[in-house]
């Protein structure tokens, strides 16, 4: 097709198209700053989501090891009672027999005590009973020992008395031995002398 003349009805499309490629240009640079905003905020929500994810990784994983932590809570608290009632329960048969002891051991301290003032009784009655034996037997044992002496004294003088009637009866019968003997030994020379025998010689 030719062209076609540029008349004065064209000079408004002349100056419309003149003013186009200003506008263009402004429309361009808002689309290049819109489209660089949305690739900067779609690189920001990009980030964004990214670290929400990896924020919802450690929120799920904190959750997973918080829940775990309550397990491992709730078994510990379980443990810690069944713990707890059984030192209670063992606490309270140590008391019940800690007690049931010391009542033994007080019957048992009353008993020694009884015992212990009935013994000191006896053992008072038995001293105050040996010293009045010992002193009743020191009393006979005195009275025996006197007895003694004046038995050693009486044994004495009749040991004395028979002593001096025995050499008095054996100086008696020496010199009636005497006598004898001499009779005796005169015979005996008188009927030695009748036989015309010596006694010198013989």
């Amino acid at each position: 097709m030719p062209p076609k003349k540029k008349g004065k009805g064209n000079s408004k499309k002349d100056k419309s198209k003149k003013s186009t490629p200003e506008k263009d240009d402004g429309l361009t640079e808002k689309y290049r700053r819109s489209a660089l905003d949305v690739a900067v905020l779609k690189e920001h929500l990009a980030l964004r989501t990214s670290i929400t994810r990896q924020a919802t990784a450690v929120r799920d994983d904190l959750k997973s090891q918080i829940r775990d932590l309550e397990q491992v809570l709730r078994q510990e608290r379980s443990d810690m009672k069944d713990i707890t009632t059984d030192l209670n329960r063992q606490y309270e048969s140590m008391e019940t027999d800690l007690q049931t002891k010391v009542n033994r051991l007080e019957v048992s301290v009353d008993l020694l005590e009884t015992q212990l003032a009935e013994c000191q009784v006896k053992l008072k009655s038995e001293r105050e009973q040996r010293e009045k034996t010992e002193a009743e037997k020191d009393a006979i044992i005195s009275d025996l020992q006197s007895k003694l002496d004046s038995m050693e004294r009486e044994c004495e003088k009749i040991l004395h008395g028979c002593l001096d009637s025995l050499l008095s009866h054996l100086v008696e019968t020496r010199l009636q031995w005497e006598e004898q003997s001499t009779d005796i030994h005169q015979e005996v020379k008188d009927t030695l002398r009748d036989f015309g025998l010596n006694p010198l010689h013989i």
